[in-house]
């Protein structure tokens, strides 16, 4: 078994030759190793079932679309790209077994995934072992990619959308600038790495300018009744409640808050971007709300509405943002296989830790040294149900 073992090691990632000098994937021809034969691997660790089946599926279409389009551009220097797709099922141990059975059994060179920081951090250690880079789409948390007690950077591990602390600053930002807030409530998932991180940054932002806040409670994942807490907070009457959590329990709070007379604005990040939350919330309970996310589909940018044009024609609906981060993890990687010449995982990481200036949907993005990519944000509104786009900040 042991033998068996390291010659499926021995046979992951091989390379092929390649140039960019476009800053976007674009076809050329294949030579050496893996790309002589034509093809290159890259694995989908997403949470396509389970209780944020809404985020995987939609960043599993993004990369697939992404991935259509690249093979009819001839691939990524000339090699036609395979998707091994596989469901975490929502669960950090799954995650880790998916990403064990891409790495050593599949042998990707690079994986998409996962959509949340839990599932996507269960792979840090197996990234680093295996010398396969991981990138998430969605996964906020800063501990994604660099370790909390060292402050050094997990070397595999890299993600496509901005972290937990710039979008907690820029809701706070908002809700002190635009909403002319003064006091806040802050409504913690206590189970939620993500939930907390937002909570921290926005805490820090709005009492650094002044801000006070009110109340701070929690509720943890899978809750349904939130209605004692609610009184508690409307009790303080805060200028604007902010809740970083998920959909699921995210659409329950608003709708819970609304029925028990809070009317102020609510505010949240991007785990509110699904169209379930309009289900538990109503149309009528989400006005007067707002998140954070990566892109808006209502963005008047060209290449924004050539991607919302193009999902649209494959799966018929409007893309979110995790659709939309999805799509740009894709071309993020294919970038990065192309300037590597190879695909041979070690040196996609390399390119990935390189990347400058690539233009993507949700904006133009550079890999920090810290491996997160620096780009605006959007700040999203709901009138009658319907997401509209308010405005977006560029990262200072």
């Amino acid at each position: 078994m042991l033998a068996a073992f390291l010659f499926v090691l021995a046979g992951c990632g091989t390379g092929g030759k390649g140039t960019s000098d476009t800053g976007s994937p674009q076809a050329s021809t294949p030579s050496g190793g893996e790309a002589a034969k034509g093809e290159v691997k890259i694995g989908l660790n997403l949470e396509l079932s389970g209780n944020v089946s809404s985020y995987g599926t939609s960043a599993a279409n993004g990369a697939e679309l992404a991935a259509e389009e690249l093979n009819k551009q001839g691939g990524i220097d000339g090699m036609t790209i395979k998707l091994v797709k596989q469901d975490n099922r929502s669960d950090n141990a799954e995650s880790a077994n998916v990403a064990v059975r891409l790495m050593t059994q599949d042998q990707v060179s690079a994986i998409i995934g996962a959509a949340t920081s839990g599932n996507t951090k269960a792979m840090i250690q197996l990234s680093t072992e295996n010398k396969v880079p991981v990138v998430s789409p969605t996964a906020t948390a800063a501990s994604v990619t660099v370790d909390e007690k060292t402050g050094q950077v997990h070397p595999y591990m890299f993600r496509a959308c901005f972290i937990d602390p710039f979008q907690g600053k820029v809701a706070a930002q908002f809700a002190l600038n635009d909403l002319k807030a003064k006091t806040a409530a802050v409504y913690i998932d206590s189970s939620s790495d993500y939930s907390k991180g937002l909570a921290a940054s926005f805490i820090d932002t709005f009492k650094a300018a002044g801000g006070t806040i009110v109340a701070e409670e929690s509720y943890v994942q899978k809750d349904t009744d939130f209605r004692s807490t609610l009184t508690r907070i409307k009790d303080k009457n805060p200028d604007v409640l902010y809740v970083p959590g998920y959909y699921e329990e995210v659409g329950l709070i608003i709708k819970q808050a609304r029925e028990l007379g809070y009317t102020g604005p609510i505010v949240g990040g991007d785990g509110w971007d699904s169209p379930t939350l309009l289900e538990l919330a109503g149309k009528e309970a989400l006005n007067n709300t707002f998140f954070t996310n990566h892109y808006s589909s209502e963005d008047p940018d060209p290449a924004v509405q050539a991607f919302v044009k193009a999902y649209k024609d494959k799966f018929g609906k409007t893309p979110d943002g995790f659709a939309a981060l999805g799509y740009d993890a894709m071309y993020l990687l294919a970038d990065a296989i192309k300037r590597a010449g190879s695909s041979d995982p070690e040196k996609i990481a390399q390119a990935l830790a390189e990347t400058k200036d690539l233009q993507l949907v949700t904006g133009k993005i550079s890999i920090d040294e810290n491996h997160n990519p620096v780009k605006a944000a959007a700040i999203i509104e709901f009138k009658d149900g319907k997401q509209t786009f308010r405005t977006k900040v560029q990262p200072e």
